[in-house]
């Protein structure tokens, strides 16, 4: 058994969703079951709609839902040409943009959008496309169910970022995916999505359609989890910075999952956790090119001093100078407390006798977490930071690699520096405007020029 996910470009449009089952038909024998996105930019659209809506602009939500469900309707046409399912599908997907519109009216009453409506609403692209590529299959003679999502992905109710119940997924999944699979049937379910106990409706946050699938993979212990999107496989650096970045054939969980958390853009963070934790190999390929060779993601890798560089933009950075801190037990710990009494994680930390440093990717709760920390000490912010990340599992053999990093920048000052605890991640902090230059720097003096 093997799960295969495709992003939202992969399922892009008919002659996308056509790839992904030519994709599936070659793989019948491994007992596939397919996670898909919403179509590409559908979430981003639902989101924005239903943000209008409350804030009073209901007729753009309305325009916004039409091109939607005109989108929607047209592909699935395209798709069932034919077919005898084409009305009962294209019937399903009127229902749900009119849900939709009542939804955005409502929106637009209460002037308001809690967390479980968003949800709702971003849930709708993942659990139509979801349809759409199950019928697709069976048009072309493939025997695909639809599995709802949400009878499988239970998770908790913080919603917008819903922490999976693990143990629950696995008993679903043996109930529902695994009699689909024994039977030779292709199980299609929307990623992203998933529900409460009581079956109210949640997401695993943005990008989380790579992390369903890894949680499938692990539910069915799978033999490989492949995520496909529109690039090669992970490269040495982001293509869109770096045009000439390189093809990483082999990679290790611990370096993929560095780069995935400090901004490489092929993989959601989360996703290589529960590969991991079953030792299942994770695979990145491309849908619109699939004899593509595509990256390996395992335990083993050979050991290189620099494997990828990632960057990542518009990170806040906040510094807290306290003399208390001076041999003063427990002071961090209650510094920490702070954040995660505002649910915000921290990135980089580095710390002196009187001082402590760290990076935010989240800021939302940025104001009340320098009120709490003022009671510390001396608290500044810097709200345009940037982050490089320098990961290999050979970086910290001796001090060459580190030495090359920060001789590579020149005159692009470092705010901050940080060696992981696993030494596969040399960490800088440098201002925002300097995350591109510097990722450019690096590239070349570390995959572009004779070593």
């Amino acid at each position: 058994m093997i799960v295969c996910k495709f992003g939202g470009t992969s399922v892009a449009d008919a002659a996308a969703i056509s790839r992904v089952i030519e994709i599936i038909d070659a793989k019948r024998a491994l007992q596939p079951v397919v996670v898909v996105s919403a179509l590409g930019g559908a979430t981003n659209m639902l989101l924005d709609l239903a943000s209008k809506a409350a804030n009073g602009e209901l007729p753009v939500a309305l325009q916004l839902i039409e091109q939607l469900r005109d989108r929607h309707l047209r592909e699935a046409r395209t798709l069932l040409h034919g077919a005898a399912e084409v009305d009962d599908r294209c019937r399903d997907i009127g229902a749900a943009f009119d849900e939709l519109a009542q939804l955005a009216e409502a929106f637009k009453t209460l002037g308001y959008l809690s967390p479980r409506s968003l949800d709702a609403v971003a849930a709708i692209g993942e659990l139509l496309s979801s349809q759409i590529v199950a019928a697709a299959f069976r048009a072309q003679g493939h025997d695909a169910v639809y599995v709802d999502a949400r009878d499988v992905m239970r998770t908790n109710d913080v919603f917008t970022k819903a922490e999976p119940d693990v143990n629950g997924i696995a008993q679903l999944a043996q109930e529902q995916l695994v009699p689909l699979l024994q039977q030779g049937r292709i199980p299609v379910m929307g990623g992203f999505v998933g529900a409460t106990a009581a079956r109210v409706t949640t997401t695993l946050g943005r990008g989380g359609s790579d992390y369903s699938a890894s949680l499938i993979g692990a539910a069915i212990d799978a033999t490989a989890i492949e995520i496909w999107t529109d690039v090669d496989g992970m490269l040495t650096a982001d293509p869109r910075v770096i045009p000439g970045a390189r093809l990483i054939e082999r990679i290790s969980f611990d370096e993929a999952a560095e780069l995935a958390a400090f901004g490489a853009k092929v993989l959601h963070p989360a996703t290589i956790a529960p590969a991991v934790q079953r030792g299942i190999p994770v695979f990145v390929f491309n849908s619109r090119n699939p004899a593509a060779k595509g990256t390996m993601i395992a335990f083993d890798a050979p050991r290189l001093p620099v494997r990828a560089i990632a960057g990542k933009r518009a990170t806040t950075m906040v510094k807290l100078r306290s003399s208390r801190m001076l041999l003063a037990p427990g002071f961090l710990r209650r510094v920490f407390a702070v954040f995660e009494a505002h649910r915000t994680s921290v990135d980089v930390v580095t710390t002196s006798e009187v001082s402590v440093s760290v990076t935010l990717d989240d800021a939302t709760n940025l104001a009340a977490i320098l009120q709490d920390l003022a009671a510390f000490g001396e608290v500044s912010v810097s709200p345009r930071a940037g982050l490089i990340a320098i990961v290999g599992a050979g970086i910290s053999d001796g001090s060459q690699a580190i030495a090359q990093a920060l001789g590579a920048l020149g005159p692009i000052p470092v705010h901050m520096a940080s060696l992981s605890a696993t030494g596969i991640n040399f960490t800088l902090v440098i201002d925002d405007d300097q995350v591109v230059p510097a990722m450019q720097r690096l590239h070349a003096t570390f995959f572009e020029r004779p070593s």
